[in-house]
């Protein structure tokens, strides 16, 4: 094995599982060797909420995810998602200090510096500074203003945090494996990377990861995230409804959800209805189709109107010329696209990922991992980096987010 190749190890931690890929990266060849997946306990609403029984599981992963690539990984990207990560904007604005209103990269560190000048409140921590395209005298600049004329530079940040108790929680449970966490990637830009493209992303296209126990999005706007949040709402919500509607176990509720569930009532007779298990054997029992279909599609609208309600003046439909992409496990839901066109008032869909990805790793389900990966990757190529561990490699994934 040529002893340039990287391995990179990536981690999701979600509410009904926990997904671990390992990816072999050599010059300009890229390949997943390894992947582990168990399923997730001692987490809710993406909190760890039992260390153990979390550690447990995530260990489980990581494991199964070394011997499949028979290798040992030391250092690992992790997705970050859950209630506690929150946002907000600030902007800047200098005047350029050169005689013939050249503009020079002190110029840009101190709007950008001025820009980042902002307390968090007690026990918050930064996970990302999304930077904003820079302006001159108004009019945008979708690269580096080093060498233009103006007279004034503005710029803005959109500032992710969380709660440092929450972050560190998550953090040690891979400590726990001995492995290093060397980077903190927020789960919606990582799956928001790996089912769009740059042209949708400079368009305007929002990304709705709807996952078990949280929904993330990420509103992207002239080629950048312009806006991020997390509910902590997700499919394990709609089993909930289910269970107490129809008076189930949550096993048996997520069974119907998963067999039967819609985003969308399409049933127009009241009385059809479809077995439990569809063996005949006792407790065995029969439901209405419509029903369940009306459960899960007035949560599906409810956490969709949710989310357009928080990105509030944001987003616009005529700034979002994308429209919509879908992602995440209860993305698979039949005819959940159809609702997020109707919420939004643009056109949506169902995410793929890039043709590069094998067909076992498709599903929505794996997009948030596999964009921890791609993120990396992305930014090793763009910036022509050694994939040597050590602070380039690093460094270029910061700068993706952040464009800095």
């Amino acid at each position: 094995m040529s002893s340039r190749s990287t391995f990179i190890g990536a981690v999701e931690i979600g509410t009904s599982k926990i997904c671990v890929l390992v990816a072999e990266h050599s010059g300009s060849e890229v390949a997943i060797i390894g992947r582990g997946e168990c399923a997730s306990r001692g987490v809710i609403k993406g909190a760890v909420v039992d260390f153990k029984a979390a550690s447990e599981c995530a260990h489980a992963a990581l494991e199964q995810a070394e011997r499949q690539a028979g290798e040992k990984i030391e250092e690992v990207f992790l997705a970050q998602t859950g209630g506690h990560l929150e946002g907000f904007y600030n902007e800047a604005a200098v005047s350029v200090k050169a005689a013939d209103n050249l503009i020079d990269h002190s110029d840009v560190r101190t709007v950008c510096d001025l820009a980042l000048l902002r307390d968090l409140p007690f026990g918050r921590t930064v996970v990302h500074n999304i930077r904003r395209p820079f302006r001159v005298d108004g009019r945008m600049i979708p690269g580096s203003p080093v060498n233009l004329v103006g007279q004034r530079l503005e710029v803005g940040y959109w500032t992710v945090h969380g709660q440092e108790q929450r972050l560190a929680d998550t953090i040690n449970v891979i400590k726990g494996f001995n492995l290093n966490v060397r980077e903190i990637v927020l789960a919606s830009l990582a799956s928001g990377y790996v089912v769009t493209s740059p042209e949708e992303r400079q368009h305007g296209v929002l990304v709705i990861d709807v996952g078990g126990g949280t929904t993330d999005f990420a509103l992207y706007r002239d080629g950048c995230a312009h806006t991020t949040g997390v509910l902590p709402v997700g499919g394990a919500h709609i089993t909930n409804d289910l269970s107490i509607g129809l008076r189930l176990t949550q096993a048996q509720a997520e069974k119907l959800k998963l067999r039967h569930g819609r985003a969308t009532v399409q049933t127009k007779d009241k009385a059809q209805k479809v077995w439990l298990d569809g063996n005949f054997a006792i407790g065995d029992r029969q439901f209405s189709q419509q029903a369940i279909e009306q459960i899960v599609a007035a949560r599906i609208e409810e956490t969709l109107q949710v989310v357009r309600q928080r990105l509030g003046a944001a987003f616009r439909p005529e700034t979002c010329a994308a429209g919509v992409v879908l992602t995440g496990g209860t993305a698979r839901l039949p005819g959940i696209a159809e609702v997020a066109a109707r919420v939004f008032g643009v056109p949506a869909h169902l995410g793929e990922p890039p043709v590069w990805v094998a067909e076992n790793l498709r599903e929505p389900g794996h997009h948030t991992a596999l964009g921890v990966l791609y993120c990396g990757i992305k930014a090793q190529a763009e910036h022509g980096q050694s994939a040597r561990r050590g602070r380039g490699f690093f460094s270029s994934l910061r700068e993706l987010f952040t464009h800095a």
